[in-house]
């Protein structure tokens, strides 16, 4: 029996070789390596026009380059797809120029892995690990599960930046309105208000200077911002943005339109929190009927309880 175990598991890892090899040496034909290149070429134009494109956060240089290599080289991600990663990168603050590489070499990594985990416990699930057949579908999902977590890890990164972002947002329109009604144009006070919300809020601090770096070079005003807008994602920004041009393009004043947008997002905060203390005791009565209500009833009735078999345990 584990002789029969052995050959099966050695099997799939022969398959899951050949599989890796395959996706490796397939691009080694010229058609594969102009691909490749116009894989890469993509990529970097994908991030240098995408949304505020700047250098990714600090990580290992060295492993970070192989896998970005394993990622150019296997054509895991598609050609319509890499553009739309790009912005889902920038969005989670990653603006390499091999970002998109890179998440494509550790989804390569991440189902490699799951696959040899299937392999290894798929010998120890009763009655249908026994089947090859059972096991290599096994192997086959574990390894397109765990080329969707990259992208999963992605949506978690960016969720939570918005969420930081949405509640610093409200403090950074009131230092706008200070530092606009002190006289400052609308790039000084951008980034006057990333440096104060540098320790605050790193995540709005870095968005506000890739704008004002945006705005500084001359470009177009409303397209940095709708950069800016399309970064974040928020309803709250797209507000912003949209008072912003529109303050620019038609001439009035800014500072009055940020007090307006500052006290409605105040407002907004406040019912916010008003909802999630509203939702609170719904949401505490199953957990008390749970843990809370049983030790009480057993505090409150175990005394009795035990009088009554005491004394009926005597007659």
């Amino acid at each position: 029996m584990m002789t029969a175990d052995l050959w099966r598991n050695a099997a799939l890892l022969v398959l899951l070789v050949l599989f890796t090899l395959w996706l490796i040496f397939s691009g080694k034909t010229p058609r594969s390596r102009i691909a490749q290149r116009a894989r890469q070429a993509a990529a970097r134009a994908a991030v240098v026009h995408a949304p505020g494109a700047a250098p990714a956060k600090n990580m290992p240089k060295d492993f970070m380059k192989r896998v970005a290599a394993l990622g150019e080289r296997l054509p895991v991600v598609q050609s319509q797809e890499r553009a739309k990663l790009a912005t889902r990168l920038a969005s989670a603050g990653f603006r390499d120029g091999r970002a998109v590489a890179v998440v494509a070499g550790f989804k390569v990594m991440a189902g490699t892995c799951l696959a040899l985990g299937a392999i290894v416990l798929g010998g120890h699930l009763p009655t249908l690990g026994q089947y090859f057949v059972f096991r290599l579908l096994m192997m086959a999902a574990a390894f397109f599960v765990g080329m969707m977590l990259p992208e999963y890890g992605i949506g978690f990164i960016v969720k939570s930046r918005r969420k930081a972002i949405a509640a610093a947002l409200p403090d950074a329109l009131d230092l706008l309105v200070i530092c606009t009604n002190a006289g400052n144009s609308l790039v000084v006070a951008i980034r006057r208000v990333s440096t104060e919300l540098r320790n605050i809020c790193p995540p709005l601090a870095e968005e506000l200077t890739v704008t004002a770096d945006e705005l500084s070079v001359g470009g177009e005003s409303a397209r940095a911002l709708n950069a800016l807008a399309e970064r974040v994602g928020l309803p709250s920004m797209r507000a912003l943005v949209t008072t912003l041009v529109q303050s620019q393009k038609y001439g009035t004043a800014i500072t009055q339109a940020l007090r307006t947008l500052s006290r409605t997002e105040r407002t907004m905060q406040i019912v916010s929190l008003e909802e999630k203390a509203a939702k609170l005791a719904p949401k505490m009565t199953l957990p008390m009927m749970i843990f809370i209500m049983p030790t009480v009833g057993l505090i409150a009735a175990g005394p009795a309880v035990i009088q009554l078999m005491t004394l009926f345990g005597k007659h």
